[in-house]
């Protein structure tokens, strides 16, 4: 004679319920034309669509630290325009190179007798902008003068140098001269510039203010 159902141990019971609610969900799943079976065919539809998405964004991961680099290369390069322009600028501003050259000298006990602006000269990428200088003082002071020349921002090209000794009571000079003062002469000093502009006038002489 069978045993009823509830009359089963308790473990037999739970396993059997374990069984069916097993064999539910697997029907549930497979069996043609019910609800679950349309929710997994638009699972399968979305994965289908998701996997070129996932590949399109790992894509567009790559462009985006493609971007982060150029953005990098170009604030290294507007760095190193900003310093070009500083030592070659577009402009010739010439007031601002004369206070340049007289702070140079003042500081060094260079006593500047003239600045004579010379014709510009063309290039193929830039303009070529001398002056003719005449100066005089001691030899050391003259020394440190070219020095910080060479140490100034933009570039400079010292040349056509003329110099001529001062005798120690002062000889026959133009100018007065401070004790010390042993070397007098002239020297062209050249600068660059990238725009045209107006092209400066020759043998025009800026006043060295005192």
């Amino acid at each position: 004679m069978a045993t009823p159902f509830r009359d089963w141990p308790l473990p037999l019971q739970a396993v059997f319920y374990l069984g069916l609610a097993v064999v539910i969900v697997i029907v549930g799943l497979w069996i043609p034309g019910l609800p679950n079976q349309r929710v997994r065919a638009d699972l399968e539809a979305a994965k289908a669509q998701l996997k070129p998405l996932e590949s399109e964004v790992a894509n567009l991961r790559v462009y985006q630290q493609r971007r982060v680099e150029l953005q990098g290369e170009m604030d290294a390069l507007q760095k190193q325009l900003a310093t070009l322009q500083t030592i070659v600028p577009e402009d010739k501003q010439v007031d601002q190179f004369i206070i340049m050259l007289q702070t140079a000298a003042s500081t060094s006990g260079v006593s500047l007798r003239r600045i004579t602006t010379k014709p510009v000269v063309s290039k193929d990428f830039h303009f070529e902008m001398p002056f003719e200088l005449e100066a005089d003082g001691p030899y050391f002071s003259m020394l440190d003068f070219f020095g910080k020349l060479s140490r100034l921002s933009r570039i400079i090209n010292v040349g056509d140098l003329k110099f001529d000794a001062i005798a120690p009571s002062g000889g026959s000079t133009k100018f007065p001269v401070t004790p010390g003062t042993s070397v007098t002469g002239t020297m062209t000093v050249t600068t660059f510039f990238t725009e045209p502009g107006q092209q400066l006038q020759p043998a025009a002489t800026q006043p060295v203010k005192r």
